[in-house]
């Protein structure tokens, strides 16, 4: 077996390239070495379940992926740990000197929804140079996608009243930032994530921990230090000692104008009601109460009937919510034969069937604009239907980004010229967009689609083979 890849403490700028499994490159090398690498062929990205008592899925990490597939060039520094690990020959480190992605992608806008089967994305070129993008495709969209669900579900379960993404000190450091993006997407208020903030101008926000109470003689000083700091607009963390007197001690410190306290621990249904009727004997009627402690959906959905204002969520969120990834994978489903002719491949072994060709979806919507359904026709496309809005956009074509933020029925482009002198959108300009798709997307779906019990998809999805795969 040949050995990892070692950098030799080379100091040029990391690409996308490693972020890969080993055995993309076993493949290239030895399709190289027969003539299959040129071979056309068209890989699709799906789910074949959705996590156990989920409804639908939220598509998420389109535009980090995209930025991904940018960058995603063999460097001087890759190829030599490359060479020096033996995981290629020199034929093949030749071949990838060379690469860059130069075939078209097509795929649901980000922050739509998606049921088992929809092909969320599909990529087309070669064999060898589409090959090598399973990784990093499966790595973004896997971790985004179980994010931005689980966000979604929480923000259905919350009806209204903000969530407030606090996870970062629970899952790893790069993840923390996608995770704040994510579930901005799917409608979280903010997130305590600086770097999120500045790369994706999602909304930061933050209040205290219990240290900066204890560093203190006692809450009294520290509640003044906080309001004297911040203003009396800020979040006072009233449950370090007796919550009944970390009220009255917030109040006393802040006013009846306090902006918010907030509840970190034991029964918070019972807590809020109790804090609630405390504020208000106070004459503190607008301060609002935050609530933290390992909530998640079902947590939220429990303090319904409560008094809080807005939750923060950690753990269960960075984590999907008990499904910490999407369960997406990346398919062949069609090649080219030697007379030009597509011919459609599938996995047919050990319960895994999958359904070949290259898949056209939309969703079919009633005469009040709800889905029905999600329909797969394989082949050629079925061109469009007063009654089904089609879900696939362009995303890449001949290796050139074209669908950043793409927004439905149009496309938006906004920002500064890229390296061929197109113009690439602000950031914070797509996630916007994105967010508003979701919206969208899941008001569109049945209303079944926002329970929490355990149930089949929302709605079905339905493969309608009109013509041959083209």
């Amino acid at each position: 077996m040949a050995g990892v890849p070692d950098r030799g403490g080379d100091e040029a700028p990391m690409t996308t390239s490693l972020l890969t499994d080993h055995y993309e490159l076993t493949m290239l090398q030895a399709a190289l070495a027969s003539g299959a690498a040129d071979r056309p062929c068209i890989f699709e990205v799906f789910a074949r379940r959705l996590p156990s008592g989920r409804r639908y899925g939220v598509l998420a990490g389109t535009e980090r992926l995209l930025e991904a597939i940018a960058d995603f060039r063999f460097s001087d520094a890759d190829l030599a740990a490359l060479e020096r690990g033996r995981v290629v020959d020199g034929p093949t480190r030749r071949w990838l000197a060379n690469y860059r992605f130069r075939g078209d992608i097509w795929g649901y806008g980000e922050g739509e929804c998606y049921l088992p089967g929809s092909p969320v994305l599909n990529v087309e070129g070669s064999f060898a140079e589409a090959v090598l993008l399973e990784t990093v495709v499966l790595s973004i969209l896997n971790h985004d996608s179980a994010v931005a669900a689980a966000a979604s579900r929480m923000t259905s379960a919350a009806n209204g009243r903000p969530c407030l993404e606090m996870g970062s000190r629970r899952t790893h450091e790069a993840a923390a930032v996608a995770a704040a993006r994510a579930a901005y997407l799917a409608g979280f208020a903010g997130t305590s994530n600086l770097a999120a903030g500045a790369r994706y101008g999602v909304p930061t926000m933050g209040t205290a921990a219990h240290a900066f109470t204890l560093v203190y003689d006692d809450e009294e000083a520290a509640f003044a230090a906080q309001i004297g700091a911040l203003g009396t607009g800020t979040t006072l963390l009233v449950d370090t000692f007796d919550i009944a007197r970390g009220v009255e001690a917030a109040i006393k410190a802040g006013g009846i104008g306090l902006g918010a306290v907030r509840l970190d621990s034991g029964d918070l249904l019972e807590q809020a009601h109790a804090v609630r009727r405390q504020l208000d004997e106070l004459g503190a009627t607008e301060t609002k109460i935050v609530v933290t402690s390992d909530l998640d959906e079902f947590a939220i959905a429990a303090l319904a009937a409560a008094p809080v204002d807005s939750y923060g969520v950690g753990t269960s969120l960075v984590t999907g919510s008990g499904a910490a990834t999407a369960g997406m994978v990346y398919k062949l489903v069609a090649k080219q034969n030697p007379n030009g002719q597509w011919q459609s491949v599938a996995k047919r072994s050990n319960g895994k069937v999958g359904v070949g060709g290259r898949k056209w979806a939309g969703r079919r919507h009633d005469e009040n604009g709800i889905a029905i359904e999600e329909l797969l026709s394989v082949g050629t496309s079925p061109g469009p239907r007063a009654d089904i809005r089609e879900l696939q956009h362009p995303l890449v074509s001949g290796g050139e980004i074209v669908g950043r933020q793409v927004s439905v029925g149009r496309q938006v482009s906004v920002g500064r010229p890229n390296s061929v002198g197109q113009e690439e959108p602000v950031e914070h300009e797509a996630l916007r967009i994105a967010r508003a798709r979701h919206a969208s997307s899941l008001a569109q779906l049945p209303p079944a689609a926002h329970q929490l019990s355990r149930g089949d998809p929302v709605i079905p999805t339905r493969y309608d083979a009109i013509g041959p795969v083209s």
